[in-house]
């Protein structure tokens, strides 16, 4: 295929049947949508393109800068397209956790600011969580940027459902699959893909992959958190289920040794996900005497494994020769985060009664704006560092930690209690459940 530009080469990725042989199902022919060969690497080079196009000419001509809430493949595809068309971007985040993706755009020209907030998925009714007072601002009529605003633009929708899902059909011959599974990160591909497939045939099953509560997967929201995007319509899935970094790592050594597809872990997420959807269905279907039509799945293969060996290292460093790691965030389940958990009127009662060392984990800045008095500020990164060196903390001294929400703080209150701490709490629902039963907190 010959291109003129390298626009022209966004879409139209090939749908790739998995062996049977490799995933088990005996009457479901299971496909991957490989958006990995998108010519930025991953499926939001649809996405970026189509939201960014119609202004970047007037952007250019004006001084104006593109900017987005990104912390991966948006801000990534947005840096490279803005930078094809000589024009500035900015990316602005509260969670770039992948060093991998935050380098390349630093590579790309790309401005990066890192804000607090409680996540990127932004909440109009929280307003004073700064991410939300930015995007505030970025959306005031005849400013200096070109915001794209992948969390409620429809026209990352739009290209789903104009590209990718058109694409499915024609590659499987003009019929729906039976069932599309896909990881929800803003929900432009999920709902964009599922809106063209019922319009086809309403009675296509759709699955929405969410990341386990307290857990990290890249590129995937949790259930909380998708409920902030302005495009997630939970009438767009039959099924919202959660898949936790384990299983998305599992999937994707699978696709990368088995099926030659290297996939990151949102892609590894979507094919376990997949597999553990249509297992059960896979056995109703052999119940069926006489049937010789086989069902069909599709998922999407988001981007590509390049970009998260750090991620591997950190979870799985025995697969890069190093020694395995045991007692780290990784280990953590939801169950045993939340069994760390002290609600806030007990957490004062305790503070008033046996001084524990109160450490908040938030950014420097949010916790310069409002803290627990006599709270001490580390990082989550350096704590993570800290803890994964050993017990931070005499434990003769009980400790409370507190984070945004409280997931984070739970994991790492698990993991200390596993390591033999007798006394280390996690404040439930973080510094923002605090603030909102009006306990006291100063600022710097």
């Amino acid at each position: 295929m010959r291109c003129e530009r390298i626009t022209d080469a966004i879409g139209n990725t090939p749908l790739l049947r998995i062996d049977p042989d490799v995933h088990g199902l005996r009457h479901i022919d299971l496909y991957a949508k490989l958006e990995m060969l998108n010519p930025f690497g991953s499926v939001k080079d649809r996405a970026a393109w189509n939201m960014v196009r119609p202004g970047l000419d007037a952007a250019r001509e004006e001084g104006r800068t593109v900017v987005e809430l990104s912390s991966g493949n948006t801000a990534k595809a947005l840096a490279a397209l803005a930078g094809l068309h000589g024009v500035p971007f900015k990316t602005v985040t509260n969670r770039m956790r992948i060093p991998e993706h935050k380098d390349l755009l630093l590579l790309l020209g790309a401005e990066i600011e890192e804000l607090p907030g409680r996540t990127e998925c932004l909440d109009p009714t929280q307003t004073d969580d700064p991410m939300t007072l930015f995007h505030q601002a970025l959306t005031e009529p005849d400013g200096s940027y070109l915001y794209t605003d992948q969390y409620f633009n429809e026209r990352n929708t739009r290209a789903h459902a104009d590209g990718t899902g058109p694409e499915i059909l024609k590659d499987l011959d003009g019929r729906a699959p039976d069932w599309f599974i896909a990881c929800v990160g803003t929900a432009g591909s999920s709902s964009g893909v599922a809106r063209v497939l019922r319009d086809h045939d309403p009675g296509v099953g759709v699955v929405g992959l969410v990341a386990h509560k307290a857990d990290f997967v890249p590129g995937i929201r949790t259930l909380d958190e998708v409920q902030e995007v302005g495009l997630f319509d939970p009438a767009a899935y039959d099924t919202i289920a959660p898949v936790t970094s384990d299983e998305a790592l599992d999937g994707m050594l699978t696709l990368a040794r088995r099926c030659g597809v290297l996939a990151g872990p949102t892609g590894g997420a979507a094919y376990t996900g997949a597999v553990r959807h249509l297992r059960p269905l896979d056995e109703e279907l052999a119940g069926q005497p006489g049937r010789e039509e086989r069902a069909t799945a599709v998922f999407i293969v988001c981007d590509r494994i390049e970009s998260y060996l750090g991620y591997v290292r950190e979870r799985r460093p025995e697969l890069l020769g190093g020694a395995a790691r045991q007692h780290v965030p990784a280990d953590i389940g939801p169950a045993e985060a939340s069994a760390t958990e002290i609600g806030v009127e007990d957490a004062r009662d305790w503070l008033a009664r046996d001084r524990p060392l109160v450490v908040d984990l938030r950014s420097p800045f949010a916790y310069a704006a409002l803290h627990i008095d006599g709270s001490v500020n580390i990082v989550e990164e350096l704590f993570d560092e800290l803890v994964r060196d050993g017990m931070p903390f005499s434990r003769s001294r009980p400790v409370l930690l507190a984070c945004p929400v409280g997931e984070r703080s739970g994991i790492y209150a698990a993991l200390l209690a596993r390591r033999g701490h007798p006394e280390v709490r996690s404040l439930r629902g973080g510094i923002i459940a605090w603030r909102d039963a009006g306990a006291p907190l100063v600022r710097d």
